[in-house]
């Protein structure tokens, strides 16, 4: 009960209408700037829920500092270590003097020594000024925040898919074991370990292709997506997603589906199952009650490393497929050595893979008694 004087912050909620209001009429990425919106209005939030797990956000984000500096000055620092520069290809057109690239390198900053380029991009960074690209000669900002949304959209879809799919999978194929159920699963999920994402990509291109094209082969919208009601828009783009999210999940299917196979076995033979048991609690409670809860700490854990790794496998898999994602802009741009467009990308990456641990992190202390934030 909420004492006289206290704040209610279930009243912020309304914030939470008023501001994707603005987001959805003002915004372009509008998935990625609702979920900023509404990350930092429960990271608010906190302060009145629970003062402790606020403290412990704030020093996560905290020692997201240093690591983001590593990462920008590694990535100047592969880039410079290249041969060449974007400029470079431009010196085989003979209609361009060797004058002109010294003026393209001075008017983007790339005449100047590593340090000095990295530091004034630091500078500049820290006032919201993330540089221009030089293939798209458009703010990396706003590029990468609008293929940022695209990428966390195809993630989210692929993460509901592979934990929705291998959590069921893993308990049956867990309690069924060395049946034919089991025995199944185990195949599958081995087959989609060995096969790499991009080969299965083109395979389902190839097979789609030859069958009457009754998906769509690439990209993320029609080509008549801009005249369709808002409900035709969401259609066309689920079925658009229909391809890559099959791809990039099945790797993650396969190997969340091991896992969680391992852990229900493993607790399974635990002293204290064998004793519900014997108390007479019936099978579906042993399973579900006692043995779920503990196997699926490990799987939570590990749910970070798990979205660090579906933004890497989604790469070569944008690019197959001609989802305008985060990773097809960053090997496009780590070829055409497009330098602030490559730091920009590796930023907002790293950055999704810090938040991503920071959320399983959070999970497993909400879902586990035993973990204490301190």
């Amino acid at each position: 009960m909420t004492k006289p004087n206290s704040f209610n912050w279930r009243w912020t909620l309304i914030a939470d209408v008023l501001l994707a209001i603005l987001v959805i009429f003002n915004s372009n990425a509008i998935l990625f700037s609702l979920l900023l919106v509404e990350a930092v209005l429960w990271l608010i939030r906190l302060v009145w829920i629970s003062p402790l797990l606020f403290r412990f956000i704030i020093r996560r984000l905290i020692h997201m500092i240093p690591m983001l500096f590593v990462v920008v000055a590694t990535g100047f620092a592969l880039i410079q270590l290249a041969p060449g520069d974007i400029f470079s290809t431009m010196a085989l057109n003979p209609n361009i003097r060797p004058s002109d690239l010294e003026n393209f390198r001075r008017n983007f900053g790339m005449d100047q020594p590593w340090g000095v380029q990295f530091f004034k991009f630091i500078w500049n960074a820290l006032h919201g000024d993330f540089g221009i690209s030089q293939i798209y000669k458009s703010p990396v900002f706003m590029i990468v925040s609008q293929r940022a949304s695209n990428t966390i959209l195809l993630s989210i879809v692929v993460i509901v898919a592979a934990w929705g799919f291998s959590i069921p999978a893993g308990i049956y194929a867990a309690t069924h074991q060395y049946k034919l159920g089991d025995q199944t699963i185990s195949v599958l999920a081995f087959i989609g370990l060995s096969i790499p994402n991009y080969f299965l990509a083109f395979l389902l291109i190839f097979l789609i292709s030859k069958t009457g094209n009754w998906l769509p082969l690439g990209g993320m919208h029609a080509v008549n997506s801009g005249d369709l009601n808002w409900f035709m828009y969401m259609l066309d783009t689920l079925k658009h997603m229909i391809l890559p999210v099959f791809v990039i999940a099945t790797s993650a299917m396969a190997s969340l589906t091991r896992i969680m196979r391992a852990n229900m076995l493993e607790i399974m033979g635990q002293q204290y199952i064998t004793t519900a048991r014997a108390k007479g609690l019936s099978e579906k409670k042993v399973v579900y009650k006692h043995a779920l809860r503990n196997a699926i700490n490990p799987m939570i854990t590990i749910f970070g490393f798990q979205f660090g790794a579906i933004l890497g496998g989604s790469a070569l898999v944008e690019r197959v497929l001609a989802w305008p994602g985060l990773g097809k802009v960053m090997l496009e741009a780590i070829l055409a050595q497009d330098l602030y467009l490559v730091v920009g990308s590796l930023l907002y990456g790293v950055i999704l893979l810090i938040l991503g641990n920071l959320l399983a992190d959070i999970v497993l202390a909400i879902v586990d008694p035993r973990v204490r934030i301190s």
